[in-house]
């Protein structure tokens, strides 16, 4: 039987064994899988799916489902711990990216896209409860940074290895996809084996609840689940199919991104402990909105594919503003919501992005240029709700307009 630890023990434990540390681990191992799956995608459903724009619309349509049902972790955590339930979770991640590519026809990519999918969202809801529970108020904007560079750091790894031995080792999708997965789903098994269970000092209500409190949170983690799935869907798959991007090439891009990153996240976890939710959030909006006009002029306009991958570059800049949005629930949240809620945020997250990579891949093939218009106006509609934030968030102060109502803690 797993040994049980409570949280404020843990720092009797060897430095490598504490929650900061799986944390960490775990931070480094997601990515392994995820990020090579992502960065050889648009490739491997052009050249070996043959899918068009409406193709990769349904693909990640399927890929989000798993997101919109993350509320189902509130039932499974009744049985299993969160951590445990986590870890599991990343090894499905792993095993499914390995054997991606023995499926290459529509209904194989998509099969296997959905058991990633399901490890993955799983893994991240866990995984963003755990965080907010094991860090304290003060330290969280700070570390979360790091363990955002940390996750960079895997992603750079892998994108280095594919960028410098696809061509001369003539790698192959199979060959790639196997290591990443096997790698992730092996660092699981050893977070499973070579760590005890971390108890944290409040209980989480283990049943779906729906404050009136949060309803900015909801409604900010709505938008972003909508404006986030356009740049996700049809950024990348821009630069593959309207400028003939290569793997190598679209490696090689992400591999600049991740360069930067890992040295500007550290920094956006001090931005926000500097600024605040608040201001952060606003100035996040307003760069999105910027950005997605610019992509649309690249199609209106035929501007080049120098601003194009500059564009891309800076788009993940401020998506990495986002942590915001994790440390002002955490400031506003009673401690023990934390867990179904963020079940709950997330499901709220991907409603969106269920139905609009489908529907809007039909647009695509219309007008690209009206997802991007889509997009920035998403984006300044999430620059409205921020301005709802008050500029010190906490249980009683959840938007500017809680002095005008009596607080009610438990709605």
């Amino acid at each position: 039987m797993a040994r049980i630890v409570k949280l404020e023990d843990a720092s009797d434990l060897p430095l490598w064994r504490r929650p900061i540390a799986l944390l960490f681990l775990m931070a480094f191992a997601m990515p392994i899988a995820f990020a090579t799956w992502s960065a050889l995608l648009n490739n491997f459903v052009i050249e070996v799916g043959g899918f068009d724009g409406s193709d990769n619309g349904w693909l990640h349509t399927v890929r989000e489902i798993p997101g919109f049902l993350a509320v189902g972790v509130i039932a499974i955590i009744i049985f299993v711990r969160e951590q445990v339930l986590g870890l599991v979770s990343l090894v499905m991640l792993g095993a499914a990216t390995a054997v991606t590519a023995w499926f290459p026809s529509m209904a194989g990519i998509l099969t296997v896209t959905m058991l990633s999918s399901i490890g993955f969202h799983y893994y991240e809801t866990v995984n963003q409860s755990l965080q907010l529970q094991w860090l304290s108020k003060e330290r969280a904007p700070k570390v979360l940074g790091y363990l955002l560079a940390t996750g960079s750091g895997a992603t750079l790894i892998c994108y280095i290895f594919i960028m410098l031995l696809w061509e001369p080792l003539g790698l192959s999708y199979n060959i790639v996809y196997m290591i990443s997965g096997g790698i992730t789903a092996g660092l699981a098994v050893f977070c499973l084996l070579a760590y005890p269970q971390f108890e944290a000092p409040h209980p989480q209500v283990k049943k779906m609840i729906l404050r009136k409190r949060y309803w900015l949170y909801y409604a900010l983690q709505f938008m972003a689940g909508a404006r986030r799935q356009i740049f996700m869907v049809f950024a990348g798959f821009m630069m593959v199919e309207k400028f003939g991007f290569a793997v190598h090439e679209v490696v090689s891009l992400y591999l600049i991104n991740l360069v930067i990153n890992m040295f500007v996240a550290p920094l956006l976890g001090h931005v926000v402990h500097r600024f605040g939710e608040r201001n952060t959030l606003l100035f996040e909006y307003t760069g999105l909105c910027l950005v997605f006009l610019a992509y649309g002029g690249i199609y209106m306009f035929g501007w080049g594919v120098v601003l194009a991958a500059t564009l891309y570059v800076i788009d993940h800049i401020f998506f990495g503003l986002a942590l915001a949005l994790k440390t002002y629930f955490q400031k506003i949240a009673d401690p023990r919501d934390i867990a179904p809620t963020a079940a709950v945020a997330f499901t709220i997250n991907h409603i969106a992005a269920v139905g609009l990579p489908a529907s809007l891949g039909y647009l695509w093939l219309v007008s690209p240029t009206a997802v991007f218009m889509l997009a920035a106006a998403m984006a300044a509609v999430s620059f409205g709700l921020a301005m709802m934030i008050p500029r010190h968030p906490e249980e009683g102060n959840e938007t500017i307009f809680s002095k005008f109502t009596a607080a009610a803690p438990a709605e």
